[in-house]
Parts: C-alpha cells; structure tokens; sequence
C-alpha cells in the first residue's frame, strides 16, 4: 500500500509541481475558459436582444392587430341596423306624378326630408362613377374601412397639423346617416364597427344602392333621387356628367354646397371630383373638358311644386273623387308611414302654361281691383282633371293665394242660365224659338218683391231663347225659371252635381237663374262637361291610381297601376235633343254679337260653346265653355269678396278663359261639333220675331234647331198681321177706295208687351179708321178681337211690402197695368174700388197696411185674374 505523501512533499518537488499546474491552470486552460466563457456571454446577450427584437415586433404587431381584432368583435356584436333588414320598409317621401308619369313635387317622408328610393340599376353610370371618385376610390377593393385612407390622413394631419381630407369610405358614411354618432374616438370606433357589418351582411352593390339612397344631398334632401329631381329637374339617370359630379359634391357638405345659396363652392368641388375622375380613369380627358365647361344650371324654382292646390284637395278628399285610385286610396297610401306614389289624372305641361297664364291675368287686372284666379280644365270623355290652378300663386300672401277658387264657392252669375233653359225645353214645351218676353217685370220673394234687370239696362221685348241665352238676358231667364218654379230648378242644378245648393229652394227664388246661390268652380266645370257630353254626368276624377304597399328595402316602388282605357259610364240627366240644342246655341257666335259684340273674347278659330256669368256687386266673374273633348272654366275676382272695378265675365275671366282654351287646345286638338242627330233633330224655318211658323207678313225669318216633334207642332205666327192703310192718312182703310189703299205688315203685341212696343216704337196697326172712309162690315177696328187679355204687371201676386216706420214722407208703389192694344181706357180695382187709367196705365198707390186684392179690368175684353198682396 502506497503511503501517502507527507506534508513536507508539498513545499518540495510536488509543492513546486502543484504551484507550476496552478499557474498552467491559470495562464493556460482556465484563460481559454475565461476566454470561451466570455465569448458565451457575448452571443447570449445577443441572443437576448434578438428575442427582445422578436418580442418587440410580436408586441408592435399585437398593438397594431388589437384595434382590428377590437372592431371585428365589435363589428360581430353590433346589430344590423332594422334600416337595412328586409322587414323595414324605409321612409321615403311621397311622389305626385302627373298622367304620363312626369313628376310634379315630392311631398316630404316623415322625417321632414324629400326623399325617393332609386333602385342600383336605375341609376345610370355617371352618378356612380362621380360618387367613387368623390368619396371612396378603393371601394370594391377594402372590407368597409380603408387602412391606406386613415394611414394617409393621419400623415397629412402630422404633416400640415390640420385635417387635409377625411377617411370614411362610402360604407363608413352610410353607417353614420344610419346611425348618427357624436365624432370622438368611441363614436369613430362604432361607426368603423358598423362598416364592417354592413360589409359583411351586405354586396357592394347593395351598399351603393343604400348609400345613394339615406344619404343627405342637400339640406332636405335624402337621397340623389329627390335632389336630382329638386336641383335640376330631371331623374338621376339622365344627368349629365357634370350634373352628376355637383350633385356626387354635396355629401361632403350638403348645406356648404347647397346651390341654391350659390353656385361658386359647389362649381369649385364639381371640379375637383372630375379632376378625381380623370386621375382614376373613371372619366376620358375630352368627357371632362366638357363637364368642366358646363355651367350649373339649376331648374326654374318652384320645381318639384306642381299642381299644390290639387294635391292638397285629393290628399284631403275634397273632391270627392270617384275614380279608381281615389282619394280614399291616395290617403290610404300615405298612412302608417307608407311609401306611395300617387299618379293624377293632370297634364304637367298644360298645368305650367295655365298657372303662368293666371297670373299674367291677375297682373293686367291689378288695377281694376283684381287680385286671384283660378282655372280648371277637364276631359269630356272620363271626367279627369287636366289642370288645376286653385290660384295664380300660393305664395301671394296679399291675394290669399292660399285659398283654392276650384273649390271656393263663388256666385256663378249668369252661367246657370243654359241649364234652367234646357230644363224649361224639355218640362214646358220650350224651344231655341221660343218667344220669351224682356220687359219690366216685377217677380215676389220672401222679403218683397224683385224686378230684375239685364246687364245693358234696357228691355229688349220679345226675344227668342237662342238670343235671350246666347245674349244673356237676365230678365227672360228670371221669367223662365218662375215659370218652372225654384224647386225644380234647384232639383236639377243638383243632379247636375251642384249640390253645394242646400238650401231650401225658396230662398234663393226665381234669381236662381242668375247665379244666386253659390257652387264651386269644379262642380260648374263638370255641369257643362255633362253638357259635352249630351246630357250624361260623370263624377270628377283628379286620381288615376295609388299606389302604396310595403316592399323591402332597396326595392323598387310598385308602379302605379295606369287607369282603365275605358270611358266610365255616366247617368243620364239632361235630354240629349235638348242638349244637343244648348250646346248650339253656346256655339253660335252670331247670336251673341247682341250683347257682346263682334271679336269677343268667346270667339276662337275653333268651335267652342261658351258662357259667361257676373255675380251681384262684381265681386265674381266665371267664363265655362267646352270643346268636345275638354271643358275650361275660370274664376276671377277677389278671395275676401271686394268687388272688383266693373269687370265683367267677358272682360274679366273672359280673357283667360280664352288662353286656357288655347293652351288645351294644344293638348287636344280641336274638332267640330258632331253634327245634330238628324233622327232627333230638325233645322226649319221660323219667324224672327215670334219663333212660330212663319206668315206672309213675317218680314224676318231665320233657321232654327228644333226637337222633331216640336217641330212638327210649330203653329203659325201670331205676332205679324197684314192691315189695309189708307195711305193718305196712315189709319185703317176700312170701305176706303182701291186706289188709296195699301197693305202693310204690322207686328201685334199681347197685354205683356204691349207698353213696351209702344215706348219702343213698334210697327203696331193704327186703332182708328181712315175718317176719309166708311167702315166695313166685320172691320177688327175698334175693341179688340175676342181671347185678348189685360193683366195686372205691378205688383206681382203674393208681394209683401213693409212699411218704414222711421220714413215720414209718403211711402208707395206704383201699380202698373198691362193693356193689349186697341184698347183705350182700362181700370184697376183695388180691394173693390175701381180706379180709371189710361196710357201708360199706372198709378201711385200709398201703401196701406192690410191684405189687398187688385185685378184690371177694361171694356171688350176679358178681365185679368185677381191677384194678392200686404203691406205690414
């Protein structure tokens, strides 16, 4: 066994030898460790910071995922907004479309805004190239929030410290219209969020749909549609390129651009977006040259606005419409928030003309007191409504041009005249050729009695009814309408659809048949029409079709149903010979050149029936008048009732009732009248003073229109007699020598008109016998033949007089009677006291309180019946 060494050793060889390994140890392999040791801890620090870098980037691009990871959760737990689900129907404004489809106005959705839903695909290329440039190049390309925009804009913000452009893309700016956010960070995320969502529920095309729709373009304005359509009139499709970048401009700032303040910030951003346009190869060089040079030109204003009266009167069922489509269909349509399209029956063209034409109306007459009118036109054929102008301006605040004088109820004056003569023809016998007396004529009423007088202030004697109409002679008409009695007439006014005459026919009485009573514009409009059209009435129809059921969104508007192509069947009201003979009375020029002259405002280059009326006071003027396809009456006057400054209908309305024609004469040309039906109709030959049959002593004849079997029934004239003159003297020849005796025709008069044969100047027969002669056997000299008749003329029977207890002076009346000539001396018999008259038979009675009873009475003829009257 080996000893081991002893401490001795250690200072010796092996001391040396250990000390020797130590230094070996430490000069030798422990440097190298420390060496190798060192160079390890330089690659492990590098080691370190390589990971440090590594974790760095991981951490950068965790920080640069999380706000995306952030808004993809949030984008998954925000709700598609129910705007854009397929249930919600979207709020879009009402559109009022004239019968061909043009727009009149828009009437605003319920959140205030004009709105129309524009289906993708009806939009036209140019205002969806104009909007990607404008807004969103990259489009089709980002998943609803652009990275490179938000990355550009915040550089530009860093770079000029201030917001050079934005970052919203098109999806982005449609989540902002559909859910409104306050612009801080939080807001900004939510709408990014809400981009995202609708990318993902959403096409591209579905989003553009959307966006071009619930965007503003304007202030008010929702939509490119409803701006299209205010700012340059037309749809969005046909605008030009310039047009469509202006309006691809607005959403940017809708009210900074608003053109109606202005074209100059708008012209300046049009610019620039067709500058962005060529930049992205969305437009060619020479395409944006001409948009450049293209002016903006907005559409006239008050576009959009058509026809207001007539909208609002069908939106308030104030025409009674009976028309498919109606009212009730059109109020339907609008409710519960509804979108609708509603397509009247009216001409957008006509309706401009005639509105710019009342108000030149108004302009001319401004100085005779004239401060509104109205005009409406129909179509004979269905009723419809062609144009409408319920004033000459809405916006006239002085004129009340808010008030609607289609509907007003005005007096119509003399316009009711051809009705109550057509209900006498076919109740009383009468004819075109009827002789109806134009004298002094006193009528009772309930507060006295009423002596109407014509608008010339003179009494024309007999007249036939074609001149008493075509002339408007009041008094013949007031005769008539007392011989048919107020209920009567009254009664048919109504079947005719004036029935705003509710009122019991006695208190408007025999001056009926001069407009006293009040009818609204529309309604006489439609009486004549009725006319037109040979006796049958249709109701008005102003509504062509309605419609308004739900539909998704971004669905197109379910097209409006178009009218039936059938004419409605009408109710038979007038006899059609006898309207037949109305209508050519109102189309005979030459019977009216009496009152109205040649070149009046009623003569056209084209067959027209016309009328015109002058209400009480001049505070109302109409003209009415048809061709056979359209009717046109006008109204003018004032809306608080001031009479105007002596206009009448012919110089008033008549005017414009002229223009009104034209113009719808421009719409549909005119035609003759059809002829009279030979079968109903027969045109003879009749006596220009009495309408009968004529004579030999008839020295005036004329033709005229007659029903077959009135016709037929015409008897002789009994107005014209031939008389042998002792021509040395004038008088009755009697047994008076050949040679001295001539036969002459002389006009013969009854007790109604004989006073105003004789004030005129009348060829009436001599009384006396020639002294120069005797008499023969049999002469009618002397008393008149047997069958004629006095009568009492003043006061008629049933008058009530009241006396005046504040007057003192003496109050009376002057009784009048009506004596046949031939007769020399009559006598009035009042209350059984006989009173001796002779020409001009009249007496002044002071007014006694008490009943009365008075006839006339005279020799060699039949006394008159008695009448009665009070005085209280």
């Amino acid at each position: 066994m080996r000893t081991p060494p002893s401490p001795g050793a250690d200072r010796g060889a092996g001391g040396l030898l250990a000390r020797a390994r130590a230094r070996l140890s430490h000069r030798g392999a422990g440097g190298l460790l420390a060496r190798v040791r060192a160079r390890l801890s330089r690659g492990a620090a590098s080691v370190t910071r390589a990971a440090a870098a590594r974790r760095a980037v991981k951490l950068a691009l965790a920080a640069a995922a999380a706000p995306w990871l952030l808004l993809a959760v949030l984008a998954a737990l925000t709700p598609l907004p129910p705007a854009l689900q397929a249930a919600e129907e979207p709020a879009v404004s009402t559109v009022i479309l004239d019968r061909h489809g043009a727009v009149l106005r828009e009437l605003r959705a319920g959140d205030g805004a004009r709105a129309r839903w524009l289906p993708l695909d009806e939009a036209g290329d140019r205002i969806q190239r104009a909007l990607l440039a404008a807004e969103d190049r990259r489009f089709a390309r980002h998943p609803g929030v652009d990275p490179l925009a938000i990355a550009r804009a915040l550089g530009q913000l860093a770079a000029e410290r201030r917001v050079v452009s934005g970052a919203s893309t098109i999806t982005q700016q449609l989540a902002r219209a559909l859910v409104p956010r306050p612009r801080t960070l939080r807001g900004k995320l939510g709408e990014m969020a809400l981009a995202l969502r609708i990318e993902a529920s959403l096409s591209k095309r579905e989003i553009l749909e959307q966006y071009l729709n619930r965007v503003a373009f304007g202030p008010g304005l929702r939509g490119v549609e409803a701006a299209s359509r205010f700012y340059f009139d037309k749809p969005t499709a046909d605008l030009s390129l310039a047009e469509a970048a202006a309006l691809a401009s607005m959403p940017r700032g809708p009210a900074l651009y608003d053109p109606r303040r202005g074209t100059g910030p708008l012209e300046r951003r049009r610019n620039r977006v067709l500058d962005r346009m060529l930049a992205a190869g969305l437009a060619g060089e020479g395409e944006v040259a001409r948009a450049r040079a293209e002016p903006i030109a907005l559409a006239p204003k008050g576009s959009g606005l058509g026809a207001p009266h007539l909208v609002r009167a069908v939106l308030g069922g104030a025409l009674g419409d009976g028309g498919p489509g109606g009212p009730d269909a059109a109020r339907d349509a609008l409710g519960h928030g509804r979108a609708s399209a509603i397509t009247l029956t009216i001409d957008r063209g006509l309706q401009r003309e005639i509105e710019v034409l009342a108000q030149r109306t108004v302009r001319a007459l401004a100085d005779r007191d004239v401060s509104a009118a109205a005009v409406v036109v129909l179509e004979n054929a269905t009723g419809d409504v062609l144009a409408y102008v319920g004033s000459h301006d809405i916006e006239d605040a002085a004129g009340l041009g808010h008030n609607d004088g289609v509907l007003a109820l005005r007096q119509p004056g003399s316009a009711l005249k051809p009705f109550v003569y057509e209900l006498a023809m076919e109740q009383l016998g009468f004819t075109a050729a009827t002789a109806l007396p134009d004298v002094e004529l006193s009528f009772p009423t309930e507060d006295g009695s009423y002596a109407p007088r014509n608008y010339d202030g003179r009494f024309h004697g007999p007249v036939r009814l074609r001149d008493a109409l075509a002339s408007s002679y009041n008094v013949p008409a007031v005769w008539t309408a007392a011989a048919l009695g107020p209920d009567r007439v009254v009664a048919r006014l109504r079947e005719l659809g004036l029935r705003s005459l509710d009122r019991e026919p006695s208190r408007y009485g025999v001056a009926i048949a001069l407009g006293d009573g009040e009818v609204r514009l529309l309604d006489l409009a439609n009486a004549y029409a009725t006319l037109a059209r040979g006796g049958l009435y249709l109701p008005v129809r102003a509504v062509r079709a309605a419609a308004g059921a739900p539909r998704a969104a971004g669905a197109p508007a379910e097209p409006p149903a178009p009218a039936s192509p059938s004419a409605p069947r009408g109710a038979r009201v007038l006899d059609p010979a006898r309207a037949r003979v109305i209508v050519d009375i109102l189309a005979d020029d030459k019977a009216r050149i009496a009152s109205f002259g040649e070149g009046s405002a009623l003569d056209l280059p084209f067959p027209v029936a016309a009328k015109t009326g002058t209400s009480k006071g001049y505070r109302d003027n109409v003209a009415v008048g048809f061709t056979p396809d359209v009717t046109v009456a006008v109204w003018v006057g004032n809306f608080d009732g001031a009479p105007m400054g002596g206009v009448s209908g012919i110089t008033g309305a008549g005017p414009l009732f002229r223009d009104a024609m034209l113009a719808a004469a421009r719409l549909r040309p005119p035609r003759p009248f059809e002829p009279p039906d030979p079968e109903l109709l027969a045109e003879v030959e009749v006596c220009a003073l009495s309408g009968m049959r004529p004579v030999e002593a008839c020295p005036h004849r004329r033709r005229e229109l007659l029903p077959r079997d009135e016709a037929a029934a015409l008897v002789s004239c009994d107005m014209h007699e031939v008389v042998r003159i002792d021509r040395r003297n004038g008088l009755r020849a009697g047994a008076c020598p050949a040679g001295v005796v001539e036969e002459r025709s002389f006009e013969r008069y009854g007790a109604e008109l004989a006073a105003w044969a004789r004030a005129a100047g009348r060829p009436l027969a001599p009384e006396e016998l020639s002294p120069l002669c005797g008499a023969l056997p049999g002469d009618p000299a002397g008393p008149p033949r047997g069958g004629a008749r006095v009568r009492v003329a003043y006061p008629p029977d049933g008058a009530r007089f009241v006396l005046d207890p504040s007057v003192n002076s003496l109050q009376a009346i002057r009784l009048r009677a009506d004596v046949p000539p031939g007769v020399g001396r009559a006598r009035l018999v009042l209350d059984g006291r006989a009173i001796e008259l002779g020409p001009p038979y009249t007496f002044d009675w002071p007014l006694a309180a008490g009943a009365h009873r008075l006839r006339v009475e005279a020799d060699g003829v039949a006394p008159s019946e008695e009448i009665v009257f009070s005085v209280e």
